[in-house]
């Protein structure tokens, strides 16, 4: 079981990294637009490996939400296939693994209960 879970991650972190220009399915201009949000507080990384959006964004960031989030899931889709479980649990494992690390101090992430925490 500890074999499976291990290979899960790592398979949903090749995945994403293998496909980063079509996981991150977004132009410069989308991340930059992401990113700034980010650090607005009003977008943030969610449990289960997609971002979310906290307070209202404009309609470019939230274009930009949704190509980063249609990237990821073709991501996990990818790695739970090679895994043999579901992308649910490729999303769950790359935010425990790779994204929820990531998180900047002051910048906010909904965590597996659905509560938003600020970093």
């Amino acid at each position: 079981m500890i074999n499976r879970k291990l290979f899960v991650a790592v398979a949903a972190v090749a995945a994403l990294g293998a496909a980063a220009g079509a996981a991150v399915a977004q132009t410069a201009s989308q991340k930059a637009l992401v990113d700034q949000a980010k650090a607005a507080g009003s977008v943030g990384e969610q449990a289960d490996g997609y971002l979310g959006v906290r307070t209202s964004v404009n309609a470019d960031t939230q274009a930009a939400v949704s190509a980063t989030n249609a990237g990821r899931r073709q991501a996990y889709a990818r790695s739970a296939a090679d895994a043999g479980t579901s992308a649910d649990v490729a999303g769950a494992r790359m935010f425990e693994t790779q994204l929820l690390p990531r998180i900047s101090s002051g910048q906010w992430y909904k965590n597996a209960a659905g509560q938003w925490v600020q970093r």
